[in-house]
């Protein structure tokens, strides 16, 4: 990955922080939130037999955390495109 300039590659560096500090803050939201604060009030709504609070403390943050891997790698595949880094295909 070579920059022309050092301003875009400051830029590219903050919008990935800023996709990170979000993908971050969804999984700690339901990881803390759904897991752990609101889960007396989510424990009145069963899935499959357990209450939801349960299930986010269980499952729910681990498959969270799984799909927010796959949202990172699109949103930095578009990322890398708009600053013109992507990876070509004979690098691979």
């Amino acid at each position: 990955m070579a920059f022309q300039n050092e301003t875009l590659k400051k830029q590219y560096w903050r919008d990935n922080l800023r996709i990170i500090g979000w993908l971050l803050a969804v999984w700690a939201f339901v990881s803390f939130g759904c897991g752990i604060i609101f889960a007396e009030a989510l424990n009145a709504i069963h899935i499959g037999g357990y209450p939801l609070g349960f299930w986010f403390a269980q499952q729910g943050s681990i498959l969270t955390f799984v799909v927010l891997i796959f949202v990172y790698a699109k949103l930095m595949d578009r990322l890398d495109r708009k600053y013109g880094v992507q990876e070509t295909e004979d690098a691979k």
